[in-house]
């Protein structure tokens, strides 16, 4: 038996306790009262569903809403009225895109900025309860390997 076959058995034998890890992670992710307790530990008072919009424009801005609506899971008419509320509250603006003006894309605003800051402040005060007793090397260990994990997710998504 050749080693690819051996390494090849032994992923598979694995992807079930890897599968149910990734269900757990996203499932703890996406619990509503997660995102409560991260916007009441960041002093912000907002509409829960607007939440990770709003990061995601810091994070990935400008972003269209298209873009924007396929890494939510959510229809992009939903995100767009989302997206407009975002902007009524000062937080995002939007513009037109700078490669093709039809698109309409999602900038943070300095007052998005500072809700943002909020929230990494009150994450980090969470992942240190998270991670305080992980040594050094294996939180090193697990920020390179979801790196890596997230880069070839990437590549075999836009490789079909």
């Amino acid at each position: 038996m050749s080693t690819k076959n051996v390494h090849d058995t032994h992923i598979l034998r694995s992807l079930p306790a890897l599968h149910r890890s990734l269900i757990d992670i996203a499932s703890a992710l996406n619990r509503p009262e997660n995102d409560a307790a991260m916007l009441e530990k960041a002093g912000l008072a907002l509409e829960r569903a607007l939440f990770p919009l709003l990061v995601l424009v810091e994070r990935l801005g400008p972003i269209g809403v298209v873009d924007l609506a396929g890494r939510v899971g959510r229809d992009h008419t939903t995100v767009s009225r989302q997206v407009a509320r975002l902007e009524e509250l000062g937080l995002v603006e939007r513009r037109a895109g700078q490669a093709d003006r039809r698109v309409r894309e999602a900038v943070i605003t300095p007052r998005g900025k500072t809700a943002t800051d909020a929230v990494d402040a009150a994450r980090g005060r969470m992942a240190l309860q998270l991670f305080g007793d992980w040594s050094q090397h294996d939180f090193d260990e697990l920020v390179r390997l979801m790196r890596k994990f997230a880069d070839g997710m990437g590549e075999v998504t836009e490789a079909g």
